[in-house]
C-alpha cells in the first residue's frame, strides 16, 4: 500500500485507538512533507492541482496527537499536539534564520537558500522554494505555496487553508514581489514576476480590475482569481452599482511589469542584501 493510500485509509477510518503501525505511517508522511517529496498543491500541465490527501494527512495528525507542553525557558512554554512540534533545522539545510522569534512548524518544506527574518511564522504544509525572502512579521499559512526567489515583505499575510480539503491554497509563483502589509487569501494565485503593492488585499470575493485591458478578471478554474504574470497590482476602489455616490475597495492592475519596475525591484533587492 502506498503512503497516499495508507493516509486516506486512516483518515476515513472511524477508529481512534492508533497503533505503532499507524504512528509510523504518520511519521513517514511528515518526513516526506519536510523533505519536499510531497506537497499540498503542485503545477501539472500548467494547472495547479490540489493533492487533497495531503490535507487529510495533516488533519489526521491533529486527530492522532495529544496536547503536550513544550518548555521554552524556565518561565515560558507552548502547548501543542505532540505530532506537530516546531521544525528543527540543521546548518546543512542551507536555510538562513535570523534570530528574533521566528517559528516554522514541522511538515513545512523550506528549500535551501531561503531567508527568514524575525519574527515570522510558516505553518504546516507550506512550501517555500529556493531563494525566497520571508520578511519580518510575515505569515505563510498552512499549505500555502511560495515559489523561487519570491519576496514576502514585512507584514505580508499569505493565507492558509486545510478545510474543505479540496480547496486550493494561496499560490505565489516564482519571482513575485509581495509588498508590505499585504494580504493574499482564499486560493488566489499570484503569477510569475507579478508585483503586489504595499497595502493591497486580494481575496476570492473581491473583484479585481485590469485597467490595462479594461476588464474585471474572470474567475479561474479553482473558483478564485489568478493575477497574471508580471501584473502590477495596487489598492483602488470602484463605484457601487446600487449607489454610485459610494465606493468599495477594489485591487487594480495599473500596468504590467516593465524595465522601470524591474530596476526599482533590483535596487530594493540590493538594499535588502546590504541591510541584511
Amino acid at each position: 500500500m502506498t503512503l497516499e493510500q495508507s493516509i486516506i485509509q486512516l483518515y476515513q477510518s472511524p477508529k481512534r485507538d492508533y497503533n505503532a503501525q499507524d504512528n509510523a505511517v504518520l511519521a513517514s508522511f511528515i518526513e516526506a512533507l519536510n523533505a519536499g517529496q510531497i506537497r499540498a498543491c503542485e503545477k501539472t500541465h500548467e494547472l495547479w492541482q490540489v493533492n487533497a490527501w495531503i490535507k487529510m494527512g495533516i488533519l489526521l495528525g491533529f486527530r492522532m496527537g495529544s496536547l503536550v507542553e513544550y518548555p521554552i525557558s524556565e518561565t515560558k512554554s507552548y502547548f501543542e499536539k505532540d505530532t506537530f512540534p516546531e521544525k528543527r533545522f540543521r546548518l546543512s539545510d542551507g536555510v538562513r534564520i535570523v534570530p528574533g522569534g521566528s517559528s516554522v512548524r514541522i511538515g513545512a518544506y523550506i528549500a535551501p537558500g531561503v531567508t527568514i527574518m524575525p519574527p515570522s511564522y510558516i505553518n504546516i504544509g507550506a512550501w517555500v522554494d529556493a531563494g525566497t525572502m520571508v520578511d519580518s512579521h510575515a505569515l505563510v499559512g498552512s499549505c500555502a505555496q511560495i515559489g523561487k526567489r519570491v519576496h514576502l515583505s514585512a507584514g505580508a499575510m499569505i493565507g492558509g487553508v486545510l478545510e474543505p480539503i479540496g480547496s486550493r491554497p494561496v499560490i505565489i509563483e516564482d519571482e513575485a514581489f509581495i509588498g508590505g502589509n499585504t494580504g493574499i487569501y482564499e486560493g488566489i494565485i499570484i503569477g510569475e514576476k507579478a508585483v503586489i503593492a504595499s497595502g493591497t488585499v486580494i481575496n476570492g470575493s473581491t473583484p479585481i480590475y485590469d485597467s490595462v485591458h479594461g476588464v474585471f478578471l474572470p474567475r479561474d478554474s479553482g473558483g478564485s482569481f489568478t493575477i497574471p504574470p508580471r501584473a502590477v497590482v495596487v489598492p483602488g476602489s470602484r463605484k457601487l452599482k446600487q449607489n454610485p455616490d459610494f465606493q468599495v475597495y477594489c485591487p487594480i492592475i495599473i500596468k504590467y511589469r516593465d524595465a522601470k519596475t524591474d530596476a526599482a525591484l533590483t535596487l530594493e533587492d540590493e538594499l535588502r542584501h546590504i541591510l541584511d
